[in-house]
């Protein structure tokens, strides 16, 4: 193996650390309340989430509700009396997606709850043992078509981020239009009200015959 090919192999697995999208998250769950994660995804992006309970107490298996919304508060996924579940679907608006747990009433073991997370976006949530299967490729191919849907997710991403600055830029721009619209209607009133108080005041001077 060549120093050039070793190089590109190590170049090529940093990348696909930097570009990892999947997560396992721990959280404890209050006995009354909600908690919440969210993340930001674009559109059309597919999402993949196992959750698991596991509480302090063997004896007792508590259980919770689950529900998933969308940025417009649209339903994706939503059970009660769950001890474990999965979750997947396919982005159809870009926006913050969040995923709420709480604790069942019916916990009375007042024991400490806690929930795994396992979230996965984009190529994390693709299933490469299927596509391996299907297309019958291994090692090398097989690496290299990852490499290739990293590449994809990138410039997506890429993309989504230029589109999001541009729109941030034209709403900037549009606030800065408004405020120096707003700032010479100000000093307009302002210079109309001083002219009508100094026509008042000439009007009362004369009328008192002070000018």
């Amino acid at each position: 193996m060549t120093s050039t090919s070793a190089v590109g192999i190590i170049i090529f697995f940093f990348i696909l650390c930097l570009v990892r999208t999947g997560q396992a998250i721990w959280m404890t769950l209050p006995s009354a309340g909600t908690k919440c994660v969210s993340e930001e995804i674009q559109n059309n992006v597919v999402v993949l989430a196992d959750y698991v309970v596991i509480s302090d107490d063997h004896s007792h298996s508590p259980t919770i509700s689950v529900k998933v919304t969308s940025p417009y508060g649209n339903d994706l996924h939503h059970r009660d009396n769950a001890t474990h579940g999965q979750f997947a679907f396919t982005t159809q608006e870009a926006g913050n997606y969040l995923a709420c747990f709480w604790v069942d009433s019916n916990n009375h073991g007042g024991s400490r709850v806690s929930v795994n997370l396992d979230w996965k976006t984009g190529i994390a949530a693709q299933d490469w043992d299927s596509v391996a299967r299907k297309e019958k490729i291994e090692g090398l191919e097989l690496e290299l078509r990852k490499l290739e849907g990293v590449v994809e997710a990138i410039h997506e991403n890429l993309l989504y981020i230029k589109g999001r600055e541009a729109d941030m830029r034209n709403l900037s721009e549009q606030t800065n239009t408004r405020v120096a619209w707003f700032s010479m209607m100000s000093l307009g009133v302002c210079i109309g009200v001083s002219g009508l108080q100094l026509l008042h005041l000439k009007q009362f001077f004369q009328k008192k015959k002070l000018i």
